[in-house]
């Protein structure tokens, strides 16, 4: 299927109109109506000026009234820059000056109810952009991701015949209307005629609300990160969720006592490890065998996409063949073709060793290739630290011990130390009841990794440690109000 996202939906709008566009913890919102909110906004998105590269500002509060404006942002071949609504003002500021927008909409749940004849969808241009995502922003201000409309309609394509996207097809959007999955969850979905089913920002971290969400829609895909599972296992009480084809896991390691709880609680679901960046989209996928993925360390994230070509970099720069160790390059026919405003050089590079054609994404996460291939994250390149003069990546020791069967959540810090330098402080968070403790989980460590990267405290918890909004753990927050001073 060759149909681009904006034909893809207006298809559905035209001919089934009264089928279930929207759904979930909003009101049911059908093909029809969904258009024809739309093509009331266009005049409003028209309005904002002649440019029709200028970006256009929409707030992504999750509801029918904002997907509407989007999508008429989408019809009138308008780029939409969808900045989160927990944004603090000035660095909103500062992303919306970067990307170009001078005007950002808010939608309302009264936005237009036209029942005019829509009319069609602008002109596209050869350079059209669809949406500028923006990155988590864990490091500073977020940067804006320009995605091309032609990259996005090639991935609502994969998408949707990877998972079996079709018309009816419930797929569950847990995620914000900020975060690159959207364009599965979202707007895949739309384009194939699928009812997306909206999960509550509000209950979002709710195991039993999102568990009756699944069960009363009866969701057939489900994108999330590893938190999303927890609080479906924990909510799961003995039931399970058999309507369930696809379970995709992204955006953080998933522990393997966790992964073992998957089979019995999605019974009829192909479980799925992918693996992308919000600048190349994604870029790997690992279907995972729960009989040959439960053992120690961090699952793969597999092969290429079809189309994808990725690049194992050695610290020296040279491009590693066969098996070996280095930061991953990944080039995708999804991908952005840089940041806006300031970041705007420091995207792409070409082939680190001159190679013509194809320019990469330096995702600074560093990778093992095996001999057959598959690809597994070990780290990033950011983190890696030393600690008495060994070098020391602290995301392979929390690896270790999240294959710990007692261990739910790990983090562990490199903290400045006066006498070594740094040090690594880890906090786990074990399973009720178990008993689990430091000394226990130091012996763990010890019969995996080397000396230096034993932490020089292991602090054990059963509450949940803090997570950011893109459900990792908050690392920052963590070191204030978990780890000694």
């Amino acid at each position: 299927m060759n149909t681009t996202l904006v034909d893809g939906f207006l298809a559905q709008a035209r001919h089934r109109p009264d089928a279930v566009a929207l759904t979930g913890d909003c009101e049911e919102i059908t093909y029809g109506t969904l258009l024809a909110r739309a093509t009331a906004q266009r005049g409003r998105v028209a309005g904002l000026g002649p440019d029709p590269g200028e970006p256009v500002g929409v707030l992504a509060v999750k509801s029918p009234a904002t997907l509407a404006l989007v999508l008429a942002c989408l019809l009138e071949r308008r780029p939409v820059l969808l900045p989160s609504p927990t944004l603090g003002e000035d660095v909103r500021g500062r992303l919306t000056a970067a990307a170009g927008v001078r005007r950002l909409l808010t939608a309302s749940d009264d936005d237009g109810a036209a029942t005019a004849e829509p009319y069609p969808p602008a002109p596209a241009r050869p350079d059209t952009t669809a949406f500028v995502l923006t990155t988590s922003g864990s490091t500073g201000v977020p940067k804006a991701v320009p995605l091309p409309a032609a990259a996005v309609d090639r991935f609502t394509a994969w998408a949707g015949d990877a998972f079996g996207i079709t018309e009816d097809t419930p797929v569950l959007n847990h995620a914000p209307l900020n975060f690159d999955l959207c364009l599965l969850d979202v707007w895949t979905t739309l384009s194939r005629g699928g009812r997306v089913v909206l999960a509550d920002p509000g209950r979002a971290t709710r195991g039993a609300h999102l568990f009756g969400l699944l069960e009363r829609h009866r969701v057939e895909v489900v994108q999330a990160v590893p938190m999303f599972y927890r609080l479906l296992a924990d909510a799961a009480a003995g039931r399970t969720l058999p309507a369930v084809r696809h379970a995709l896991t992204t955006g953080d390691a998933l522990p393997a006592p966790l992964l073992a709880e998957l089979p019995p609680l999605l019974p009829a679901a192909r479980l799925h490890n992918v693996y992308g960046c919000t600048e190349t989209n994604d870029s790997f996928v690992h279907e995972i065998d729960p009989a040959r993925d439960t053992g120690p360390g961090p699952l793969p994230i597999g092969r290429p996409l079809p189309g994808v070509h990725a690049l194992v970099v050695a610290e020296d720069g040279t491009v590693v063949e066969g098996e070996g160790r280095g930061e991953l390059y990944v080039s995708t026919p999804f991908q952005s073709e840089g940041y806006l405003g300031p970041s705007a050089g420091r995207a792409f590079a070409p082939h680190p060793q001159g190679l013509p054609g194809r320019r990469y994404f330096r995702s600074g996460d560093l990778v093992h290739r095996a001999a057959d291939g598959t690809v597994t994250l070990q780290g990033r390149t950011d983190f890696q630290v030393k600690v008495r003069g060994v070098r020391v990546n602290p995301q392979e020791v929390e690896a270790v011990l999240l294959a710990h069967p007692q261990v739910r959540e790990a983090a562990v810090l490199a903290l400045p130390d006066p006498v070594a330098g740094r040090l690594l402080h880890a906090v786990v968070r074990r399973d009720p009841g178990t008993g689990l403790d430091g000394l226990a989980l130091r012996g763990h460590l010890a019969r995996g990794l080397p000396r230096a990267a034993i932490p020089s405290t292991v602090r054990v918890t059963e509450e949940p440690l803090p997570r950011t909004s893109t459900g990792k753990v908050d690392r920052e927050r963590v070191a204030h109000a978990l780890l000694p001073a």
